[in-house]
């Protein structure tokens, strides 16, 4: 059905091969959100600010336990990028079968837990109490979707690990549309509410999973799934959780820190409350697009130390950091400009409104910054340092994001003061991982010219 897109990402133009692989990623992101904002406006458009606020306040949430295991999916992204860069076929084919099992097996792990615990977890969020019944029962409807949520992120991951981030976009723009379309049905027809769109979600989610599935299952080269290699390989496995783990417990931390300013928005009460998930939907339109570019120097990372590149990793580097910042500044302009009208036809109330409004203008002015420290973050692990990006990360904006919240938060309860921990965190964890880039990088280009002078001299020796 579809031809091969793999890419070579260790020759040609550096910032067009970026561009190529980015835009789909970046559509995919984008689509991603469109469809999640639908969520939100037929939700608002239909049945008010309550079941706005209820979707909202699960969203930090869920990506706090789910993102540690997603983070697996970036282990398989960089093993594969790299075989594709040492040419080794037969070891990313079996990475490939295994993270399918992983995926599965995790998956129903985290549904058992989802719906389970869902109510507690979001006391210990101190979600309102006119909206956290809601918020349960959307909570425990996305959580029985888990397994296939996961298999879709895993498949998409190995996809992207080899350039081809064309198929993904076209996946996601078929299972949104009936997405879209089941919300409304639920919603606005069967009159449900929350229970409406988490159902949907789930719908279109397995149709996303089941076409990379076949994708993979049909096609040829690295990302080529067999059957006969679902199982574990345990030296795989073991590289794969050293890369993978630490990512997901950076991605689990960072939504830590976010969970944190949640529980802190919502002691400002349900207005703001909804106010915020309206604006996080628009503000995440900035963050996708910034993110697809740091996914793709994970990438070309990953794939140019596989074939001991040192000055093409460089290169990438600097590339996608002028990038990101383009993207970003470019995105947060259009999102600044239409957010009055977008946010006064979501909200119930003008007062809604003016919340939402708010975050967007305090998040969206710097954000740009936020770019910057993800390219560096995605490119340290796409070097294999995806332990120290942890801890950078870890130090540099989740602890500082919990102080900050615990002491001038709470001397100065304000929305503007408490908003203001973005930025202030990405320009500490910046300089932290600057800091940190000067002695990795001269590690890596005496490993690459060691690994040089082996290959040819393994060469001369045939």
């Amino acid at each position: 059905m579809f031809k091969n897109r793999e890419m070579n990402m260790c020759e040609g133009a550096i910032l067009k091969k970026l561009i190529i692989y980015a835009l789909p990623l970046m559509a995919t992101n984008v689509l991603q959100l469109l469809f999640n904002a639908a969520d939100v406006a037929v939700l608002g458009i239909f049945k008010g600010d309550a079941p706005v606020g209820a979707v909202g306040s699960t969203g930090a949430l869920i990506n706090l336990i789910v993102g540690l295991f997603v983070g697996l999916s970036v282990g398989a992204n960089v093993l594969i990028a790299r075989c594709v860069g040492e040419n080794n076929e037969k070891r990313s084919r079996r990475i490939v079968g295994m993270s399918m099992l992983i995926a599965v097996v995790i998956g129903v792990f985290l549904s058992i837990v989802g719906i389970i615990f869902a109510k507690t977890f979001l006391t210990w969020m101190k979600c309102p109490d006119g909206v956290i019944d809601l918020a349960t029962k959307y909570l425990q409807i996305y959580f029985v979707g888990m397994p296939i949520m996961l298999l879709y992120n895993f498949c998409a991951s190995i996809l992207r690990a080899v350039g081809d981030t064309m198929r993904p976009l076209i996946f996601l723009l078929i299972s949104g549309v009936v997405n879209v379309g089941l919300n409304v049905l639920f919603v606005a027809v069967f009159n449900k509410d929350v229970e409406g769109v988490a159902i949907a979600t789930i719908t279109s989610q397995a149709i996303s999973a089941i076409l990379s599935l076949i994708t993979l299952l049909k096609g040829k080269g690295f990302a080529k799934l067999e059957l006969r290699r679902i199982k574990i390989y345990p030296k795989e496995l073991i590289m794969m959780i050293k890369i993978g783990v630490p990512a997901g417990l950076q991605g689990c931390l960072f939504s830590l820190s976010n969970v944190l300013i949640q529980s802190s928005i919502n002691s400002f009460g349900d207005l703001v409350v909804a106010g915020n998930s309206i604006a996080m939907q628009l503000d995440g339109f900035i963050f996708t697009s910034m993110n697809a570019i740091s996914l793709s120097s994970l990438a070309f990372v990953s794939q140019n130390l596989g074939a001991n590149n040192y000055d093409r990793i460089k290169k990438t580097l600097f590339r996608a950091i002028g990038l990101v910042v383009a993207v970003g500044i470019v995105v947060s302009a259009i999102i600044m400009a239409i957010a009055p009208f977008v946010c006064s036809f979501i909200a119930d109330s003008e007062e809604v409104a003016g919340y939402a409004l708010l975050r967007i203008y305090m998040i969206a002015s710097t954000y740009f910054i936020c770019g910057i420290m993800d390219v560096l973050s995605n490119s340290l692990r796409g070097l294999g340092k995806s332990s120290l990006a942890m801890c950078l990360t870890l130090i540099g904006t989740c602890l500082l994001r919990v102080v900050y919240v615990w002491t001038v938060v709470k001397w100065y309860k304000n929305l503007y003061v408490l908003y203001a921990v973005y930025p202030i965190s990405y320009v500490i964890s910046i300089a932290m991982f600057v800091i940190a880039y000067i002695p990795v990088m001269r590690q890596i280009k005496r490993q690459t010219e060691v690994k040089k002078r082996e290959i040819l001299l393994n060469e001369q020796v045939a």
